[in-house]
């Protein structure tokens, strides 16, 4: 079974609370592929969501420390890499993604995830063996 892939957006709605429904969902994604080993992220997730939480919701440098150890590292499974950029810059070419997708897309290729979920991403787009799915889009 390949890992689903977590775009940034799934750790942001953790701590959406205007959106109880998004939250619950991202609490779901997130404990369950980190308990059944299912997830992957790559640095670039970490780094965004950390942005995220230091920046825009004030986490003390002790929360976000905790919030690397307990929920990213599990996940994360790939780093930068020439090759990684290589690719990103195929897909920004070929589908015309900003640069930041288009990254997201080749780690998520990179890791092997069948599965890529995001919100800012086409709903249902295949690229090769990868399906886009938005976990909160309701239905």
């Amino acid at each position: 079974m390949s890992a689903d892939f977590l775009d940034t957006i799934v750790f942001v709605n953790l701590f959406d609370e205007t959106d109880p429904r998004q939250r619950g969902i991202a609490v779901d994604i997130v404990t369950q592929a980190i308990d059944r080993g299912s997830g992957a992220i790559s640095h670039q997730v970490a780094q965004e969501a950390l942005n995220v939480l230091t920046r825009k919701l004030n986490a003390t440098p002790t929360a976000a420390r905790r919030f690397l150890d307990d929920v990213l590292s599990p996940l994360w499974r790939l780093g930068p890499s020439p090759e990684l950029f290589e690719r990103a810059l195929e897909l920004r070419s070929r589908y015309a993604f900003g640069w930041d997708d288009a990254l997201i897309v080749a780690s998520a290729l990179a890791c092997g995830s069948e599965r890529l979920l995001s919100q800012d991403l086409q709903h249902g787009q295949r690229i090769g063996r990868l399906h886009i799915v938005n976990p909160f889009a309701a239905g």
